[in-house]
């Protein structure tokens, strides 16, 4: 949580606050970061399993009573201390259990790391678990566990992302990157084909429409095969997309701007890092003119650079500031050249010596203050605390000059919707709409940017895009007047909270896959059913939704009316013998081939009350339409 709890400065719950949006305060927009890889892993695997996400000590003690075969810990670097006290909690509530250590932090040795655990992974968690725990081998693509994490802006829920687990490590190869060199510079697909990508993305749909996404994968644009395969399943499916994507400048020069629009991506994590680093994955188009490019078209930038390169003193950093502000990123984040161990800089670091003195005598520390906010090598010209310095300086600097980021974003929207507006192509049409929409959403937020925005210059340019956007979207309603002044409210909450440290830290997320539980008691009979039931012209999808207690059904092809009659009575059967919520997905139902479903609607209405309906349009004329309609509730999500 910081500093003042011990840890590093960007270790938290949070990903923009205070890691990219460090000195922008009430303005940053917040969200808990699920760690994704342990849903993953724990929905892939045969055995009954738990994820905690930010258990308190309390709270994991209990847990830990309950007795388990193996606790696994993942870990990075800078919280490796954490790791220690979860450890020590383990051999003393739980000493029986096997524990297993896995996440970044293990690219430290054998030696350093054995006698805190078991067993230490260091590939593909899904692979490794599965032999750990006799498991028969299961190819890829994996199930994906649907993870959904919500952004707040004033405490607001704005938007819910789903997040699209693709690949694992990165081919770029940067001297500072852990991801890349602890793959190896090899890409692991988890998603190996663009329409598995696209089917994730379905569910993700089916389960809320108005979801934003983001695509976990360093190398999902670099593969231009699977990325024009995911476009054109986003094409042909003729649903609306916003994407955000991480990627690189030699990446994205193999598209035109369209090509991206067309897969759905509006947003991207892009790295700048210094005008003279050199690195491979800044090969490609200029720069300024993808930045340039992008904005007018609505796509918005996350950015990095990196402040304490060899060539670097306060003069050059200045100078390379002032040409990516000139960029107008929507967000930026300024982080510190230091070494991971696993990484060619920390080799060099080690021969050459740099390490300081003090981490050397105490490679812990440098273990916890390696966050990227902390000075740990020797530099030729510049002291730690003048790059800390010169750090700070340069996140004030962009806060200061281009206000803050949320505003950014929406003038991007803005100049995006102006010109796709009356596109040729329907997609850029309809990307046009969702920016429409996301303005209209945000009319709410720039009465308190008026008011509280960081300087005068920055205050009028929120005001003057209001009022641009009031010319082409319309005026505000009363109810979105009345809207800003309680979103002035919000903020001026949101910042009393952050300075007495009030409600910062999550509740315990807790997720339970697989366990004898009276609720899942029925569940080997809900996957019997798409053996039991189909047939060459009918299948059944079945799927297990942990976080929401309910069963996902979905139905496709022709159904017969003797087919329907077994389908109802197996789900009949499995409704009473359980407490679960069922979701009956019928968009991919031959409709003009199915006779009857007569059946399923009179075996089901005594279990109304826990069953909804997925219907396609109505475009797809059916009686039985109609009838299920009114017989069942449609799921909204």
């Amino acid at each position: 949580m910081g500093p003042k709890y011990g840890d590093a400065h960007s270790v938290g719950y949070e990903l923009l606050y205070p890691q990219v949006l460090r000195a922008q305060g009430i303005f940053s927009p917040r969200t808990v970061n699920i760690h994704f890889g342990l849903e993953y892993i724990a929905e892939n695997l045969d055995a009954p399993t738990v994820v905690l996400q930010y258990p308190s000590k309390r709270e994991l003690i209990r847990e830990l009573k309950k007795g388990y075969d193996y606790v696994g810990v993942s870990f990075l670097l800078a919280v490796m201390h954490k790791m220690k006290e979860t450890v020590a909690l383990i051999r003393q509530y739980a000493p029986t259990s096997k524990i297993v250590l896995g996440g970044y932090g293990t690219v430290l040795k054998d030696e350093v790391l054995k006698p805190y655990g078991d067993y230490i992974c260091r590939e593909e968690g899904v692979a490794f678990c599965r032999r750990l725990l006799k498991e028969p081998e299961i190819s890829m693509p994996y199930q994906h566990p649907l993870i959904v994490s919500w952004l707040k802006v004033f405490g607001w829920k704005v938007s819910g992302t789903g997040k699209i687990f693709a690949g694992l490590g990165c081919p770029n190869g940067c001297d500072f990157c852990c991801t890349s060199h602890f793959f190896s510079r090899k890409h692991i697909k988890l998603l190996p084909e663009g329409k598995d990508i696209y089917a994730v993305a379905e569910r993700y749909l089916d389960l809320d429409p108005s979801l934003v996404f983001l695509i976990l994968d360093e190398d999902f644009l670099l593969n231009k095969k699977r990325a024009m395969q995911f476009r054109a399943c986003v094409m042909k499916g003729g649903k609306k997309l916003s994407i955000f994507a991480f990627s690189s400048v030699k990446a994205i020069s193999q598209y035109t701007v369209e090509e991206i629009l067309e897969m759905g991506i509006d947003g991207f994590w892009i790295g700048y890092e210094g005008t003279r680093s050199n690195y491979a994955k800044q090969q490609g188009r200029p720069i300024a003119d993808i930045f340039t490019e992008f904005r007018e078209h609505g796509i918005t930038v996350l950015t990095s650079m990196i402040v304490g390169f060899d060539y670097q003193n306060q003069e050059v950093v200045a100078e390379e500031l002032d040409g990516l502000m000139q960029l107008k990123p929507a967000l930026a984040q300024f982080l510190i050249y230091g070494p991971v161990p696993g990484t060619p800089f920390y080799e060099r670091v080690m021969k050459e010596n740099l390490l300081h003195d003090v981490y050397i005598k105490d490679p812990e520390l440098m273990y916890r203050r390696g966050d990227g906010f902390t000075t740990l090598v020797k530099h030729p010209t510049l002291s730690p605390e003048a790059i800390e310095r010169i750090q700070r300086w340069c996140f004030e600097e962009d806060f200061q000059r281009l206000g803050p980021s949320i505003y950014r974003v929406l003038e991007a929207r803005l100049l995006g919707y102006q010109n796709l507006k009356h596109s040729p192509n329907p997609l850029l049409r309809a990307k046009a709409e969702y920016y429409a929409s996301e303005l209209r959403v945000a009319y709410p937020v720039f009465l308190a940017g008026r008011l509280l925005g960081p300087n005068a210059a920055v205050r009028r340019w929120i005001g003057d895009l209001e009022r641009r956007i009031h010319a082409e979207m319309g005026r505000p309603a009363p109810s979105e007047r009345f809207k800003s002044v309680m979103a002035v409210g919000a903020a001026l909450w949101s910042a009393l909270t952050l300075k007495l440290d009030w409600f910062q830290h999550p509740r315990l997320i807790r997720t339970t896959y697989r366990l004898p539980d009276k609720r899942w008691s029925a569940f080997e009979m809900w996957e019997e059913l798409h053996r039991n039931v189909a047939s060459p012209d009918f299948s059944i999808q079945v799927e297990l939704q942990h976080a929401k207690q309910q069963v996902w059904m979905r139905l496709e092809g022709a159904l017969s009316a003797n087919d329907a009659e077994g389908l109802a009575h197996r789900i009949q059967e499995s409704l009473a013998r359980s407490k679960n919520h069922l979701v009956l997905d019928l968009k991919k139902l031959h409709w003009d081939k199915t006779t009857d479903l007569k059946p399923l609607r009179e075996q089901l209405a005594n279990y109304r009350s826990r069953i909804c309906v997925v219907l396609p349009k109505l475009s797809a004329a059916h009686p039985e339409i109609i009838l299920l309609a009114s017989l069942f509730h449609q799921y909204r999500g």
